[in-house]
């Protein structure tokens, strides 16, 4: 069978990638970092079970390679089918061109890119059906630059698997997945780390030479074509590796169970490591990043937490008085940056609403988001922790039964709903909310006629607010209190809204319009509910889930992690100024105690009105972990890396100084070993509570 021969680029780019993995390999084992040393057993077991993970890693991952060749064909151009096909693409591309499509309503890039990748596959396939005489040389140039670019992957692979043996001496782990999410960063990293213009020469110069000669080697097999009965026999024994493949990566992966750690990452295959590391979503703790010894880490906890000891967060909390039945309401608003608001220094009066609502609230100035990532915020006001290493507790599968501020509320007696106007299986956000006794209102919940506008997310925070005041009016029937926790949406990428409703339209997808809609939806929702009898008795929480976007500098730029939190209560709770440096993680704990509640807690996060608290926030991203205390931003990472930088205001808005967000971040040379110690001992401490289940209910 053809697809099999010698001249088969199948079989030709499969030769390709078992020896560029051979050669990293080799390479691999002999790098100063690989400080180890293997007896013959194991590099036989290294090269073979490595080898032949590298060949299913192949079949599996050349699967559009395959369809490609499955596709290359002279009978599809024969008339009337060639016509018929061209005049799909052609509608197809206008379509997609000059109506509204799903890619619309996502935004950003992708309308662009369905549109080009469209637009190409007509234009090649028209210059296929139009030119029968220049037909083969088409075709050939079209061949050469599909072999042109899996060659470029497995090159480009290999020497970025090469960069981050030489950086972490192991293959791609969830800091490489880490790479994809702050591109901008890593890029800028990588530009100022290596010589960025001779590595990608030197790529582009292998991968044009190895293309010319796997098209020279293969070319016969473009001038006879299999036919369709060998492209069936060929497809079915495809299948067949694909099928033993899928089954057998993983199983190839769990014979890497050496005592030597080198020989088993040297056995491993990289690309199959990133997927695993996308799944997993975890960074262990004690691997990479600097650490005390586990006594001396729970003293630095337990001097900081009070009432803590040993290696436990679990202390009583006792209320100053009699406990408060009130309703309590938590929105989390998607992407609100502080400096989104008038008093953070913002001049388009995008906020209103806010900006009114603020001075009649009880308002945290100085409040930090721990992350940049919807999943992050809610970890972080539903679990009251220090960020993890890696991803969200919210996305990972030990993820129930945790101690929450749904645990505390609902030992109160209390309703416990969260809501939100997409499709809560989204960031598994249903599996982490009802795995933690939650009842989730979502998307899935509304009836045709409460949606009036929707997106890619979910309905707009108008229909959701609309369906929130029904639930909550329900609840209030029951005689009970209710915690609710609504996360909005409509301030998110596209930026699409129902129009009509601000001076900004949907149609213009800009972020200024997403945010006031947000506003004008929040104070739609607070004109609905102080028409409700439930009203009175409810303290409002707002604060958003993290800023709208992460990128600086410096690692953690810290106007990127300041936002905005207020309480509302009339008649309650008195407007106020809070400009203590404080977490996201503080401000359930914080409520809790404006409630009076007593209760058993595991939180790190503190009541901030506590004699005994000590101003201090955390910020991070998926593998930088930061403390900000006492004007010194400390900053973990792996390969046990530890910065601080001296936090200096600046004063260039003209506004108070407790809504001054941007600071000089000064590196510090010479470290302060007592901020670095206790902010080792707040993340390593957490991790261990975690993976020992200590953090559960």
């Amino acid at each position: 069978m053809k697809l099999f021969k010698k001249n088969s680029p199948f079989l030709q780019l499969l030769l390709l990638f078992i020896v560029i993995n051979a050669v990293l390999r080799t390479v691999l084992l002999f790098h100063p970092i690989t400080q180890s040393e293997f007896n013959i057993a194991e590099i036989i077991k290294m090269y073979a079970l490595g080898g032949l993970s590298d060949i299913m890693i192949y079949v599996v991952g050349s699967a559009f390679l395959w369809l490609y060749l499955l596709f290359l064909s002279d009978k599809k151009y024969q008339t009337p089918n060639g016509y018929i096909v061209f005049a799909v693409l052609v509608l197809l591309l206008i379509y997609v061109s000059f109506f509204n499509t799903i890619l619309d309503e996502y935004g950003g890039s992708l309308p662009e890119i369905g549109i080009a990748f469209i637009a190409i596959k007509t234009l090649c396939f028209g210059l296929l059906l139009f030119l029968p005489q220049q037909r083969k040389q088409i075709r050939l140039g079209l061949y050469s630059f599909t072999v042109f670019l899996f060659v470029l992957i497995m090159v480009q692979n290999a020497m970025s698997e090469f960069f981050f043996w030489n950086e972490f001496g192991v293959r791609y782990n969830f800091i490489a997945v880490d790479y994809l999410v702050y591109t901008n960063t890593v890029i800028g990293n990588i530009m100022e780390s290596y010589p960025v213009i001779p590595l990608f020469l030197g790529v582009g110069i292998i991968t044009v030479c190895i293309t010319y000669w796997i098209v020279k080697q293969t070319k016969s097999y473009l001038d006879k074509l299999p036919d369709f009965n060998e492209k069936l026999k060929s497809t079915g024994i495809y299948a067949f590796a694909f099928l033993i493949s899928l089954f057998g990566i993983p199983y190839l992966a769990q014979k890497a169970n050496s005592d030597n750690v080198f020989a088993n990452e040297l056995q491993a295959n990289g690309i199959y490591k990133f997927v695993v590391a996308f799944e997993s979503s975890e960074l262990d703790f004690d691997t990479y990043y600097k650490t005390l010894p586990e006594d001396k880490a729970f003293a630095i906890l337990n001097n900081k937490i009070s009432g803590t000891k040993g290696q436990s967060t679990t202390r009583k909390i006792t209320g100053d008085s009699t406990a408060l039945a009130k309703n309590v309401v938590l929105i989390t608003v998607e992407s609100l940056s502080g400096d989104f608001m008038t008093e953070y220094g913002n001049q388009k009066h995008i906020t209103p609403f806010l900006d009114s609502l603020a001075q009649k609230s009880l308002q945290f100035t100085n409040l930090y988001a721990v992350g940049n990532r919807t999943v992050r915020g809610l970890e972080a006001v539903t679990l009251c922790l220090p960020p993890s290493a890696a991803e969200s507790v919210v996305k990972r599968k030990d993820n129930k039964n945790k101690f929450s501020t749904g645990a505390v509320f609902k030992k109160k007696g209390y309703a416990v709903k969260y809501f939100y106007g997409g499709d809560a299986f989204f960031d598994n956000m249903e599996d982490f909310f009802g795995g933690n006794g939650y009842e989730i209102v979502d998307k899935k919940a509304f009836n045709k006629d409460e949606i009036t506008f929707q997106n890619i997310w979910g309905v707009c925070d108008e229909d959701m607010y609309r369906k929130a005041i029904k639930e909550m009016n329900a609840e209030a029937t029951q005689n009970r209190p209710f915690f609710n926790h609504i996360m909005t949406v409509s301030n998110h990428r596209p930026f699409t809204y129902p129009e009509g409703k601000i001076d900004i339209s949907g149609k213009s997808k800009s972020r200024s319009g997403g945010v006031k809609y947000t506003d004008y939806a929040l104070k739609q929702f607070f004109a609905m509910a102080k028409k409700q009898s439930w009203f009175n008795n409810t303290v409002f929480v707002i604060v958003a889930d993290h800023c709208a976007s992460s990128s600086g500098k410096t690692e953690l730029p810290l106007e990127k992690y300041r936002i905005p939190a207020m309480v509302y209560a009339p008649g309650f709770i008195a407007p106020k100024h809070v400009p203590t440096l404080m977490s996201q993680i503080d401000l359930m704990p914080t409520i809790m105690g404006l409630l009076h509640f007593s209760y058993e807690s595991k939180f790190y996060g503190q009541d901030v009105f506590s004699p005994d608290y000590e101003p201090r926030a955390f910020v991070a991203t998926y593998q930088d972990l930061g403390l900000i205390k006492d004007n010194v931003l400390t900053l973990i990472s792996p390969v046990k890396k530890v910065k601080q930088y001296q936090l200096i205001q600046e004063k260039k808005n003209g506004l108070k100084p407790e809504f001054e967000i941007h600071y000089k971040e000064q590196p510090m040379a010479k470290l302060n070993t007592v901020l670095v110690n206790e902010t080792i001992a707040y993340y390593q401490t957490a991790a261990h509570l975690l993976k020992a289940k200590k953090l559960n209910k």
